[in-house]
């Protein structure tokens, strides 16, 4: 089967290209609901209590949801429909758009890596770079005819979210609130809206398999009808039920780094559903091409040695995609 985007293709059986081995599969009868994720509520008036809720939530967890975060219900309602509605135009139409080249800006592809990959995964993507607006949004989609608007509105509110986040989280480890920020440097921006079409056989394969995210942070924007996220924690899968209003923050590999290791980049991965589509929205914060990641000298005092030597992000983000997704974390060979 050639490479191709699997949404608005209907199938009756699973292509052996997609199928995993059966040590590499989803075991979905082995997965518990996670009902202790952290809900985090950013209106808290309690500044303290919230750092604290937002430091204990990135070391034992990884990750955790917000309410109450800023970004408005009509921008989330809008994204959603606009998301479903470029994924449902004609597959002759969103081909016009395909690329397996992950140095592109604007690109809608398929799995993760099909260059590199032995096994598909049952995902279709539109990968957008975001910021600076002005630069990137010339070129994305022109159908839906409202999708520009919707998204860049989105994009703004979604960002303004996360530089609060990085600000939290800096305060959380004892650091000035911009000190991750001013070693993450002019943060670049991406979305990845992610479609996960019915899937004939969804136990032998994934949406995307195990793996941490390269960048400094995740929100993520789930589908309230589907469920599919699953995070790794103490050595079991969790599924994430969606929770009306929330997102899902993911702490990133460069905050892993930047915590000096006392923050975890988690393990997580999408399954996918026999009878329903599955769409999520996932905005990431990028560090600067060009920023040296080195945690603090607050935080490699004593007993607490660098774990990983310096790096530039545009070091890491090639070693990223020149591997398979799922295989050892990318952060293992920038240890010292």
């Amino acid at each position: 089967m050639a490479t191709n985007i699997i949404s608005g293709i209907k199938f009756s059986s699973l292509p052996t290209n997609y199928i995993r081995p059966k040590s590499d599969r989803p075991k979905l009868c082995e997965v518990s609901d996670c009902n202790d994720i952290p809900v985090i509520d950013l209106g808290c008036q309690h500044k303290n209590r919230l750092i604290k809720q937002i430091g204990d939530a990135c070391r034992d967890y990884g990750f955790f949801q917000v309410i109450n975060h800023g970004v408005s219900k009509e921008a989330v309602d809008k994204i959603l429909k606009v998301a479903h509605d470029f994924f449902n135009l004609p597959v002759e139409e969103k081909m016009k758009l395909y690329s397996d080249d992950p140095s592109k800006t604007m690109r809608l592809a398929t799995s993760f890596n099909v260059k590199k990959e032995s096994v598909h995964n049952w995902r279709d993507y539109l990968r957008l770079h975001c910021y600076p607006l002005d630069k990137y949004m010339p070129e994305w989609p022109s159908l839906p005819s409202s999708f520009k608007d919707i998204v860049s509105n989105y994009c703004k509110e979604v960002r303004e979210l996360g530089i609060k986040l990085q600000e939290a989280i800096s305060e959380s480890l004892g650091l000035d609130k911009d000190s991750l920020k001013n070693i993450l440097g002019e943060q670049g921006q991406h979305m990845a809206m992610n479609y996960y079409p019915p899937c004939p056989k969804p136990e032998l394969t994934y949406g995307l398999p195990a793996h941490t995210d390269p960048n400094a942070l995740t929100i993520l924007l789930q589908d309230l009808q589907v469920a599919g996220l699953q995070v790794l924690k103490d050595g079991k899968w969790l599924a994430i039920k969606p929770q009306p209003d929330a997102f899902v923050i993911n702490i990133g590999d460069q905050i892993q780094a930047l915590s000096n290791g006392k923050y975890k980049s988690v393990w997580h991965r999408a399954i996918v559903n026999a009878d329903k589509a599955r769409l999520s929205v996932a905005s990431f914060l990028i560090p600067s091409e060009t920023a040296k990641i080195s945690a603090p000298n607050e935080l490699k005092t004593g007993e607490n040695a660098a774990i990983y030597r310096d790096f530039t992000y545009a070091e890491y983000y090639e070693k990223f995609w020149s591997r398979d997704l799922d295989k050892d974390h990318c952060l293992e060979f920038f240890k010292n």
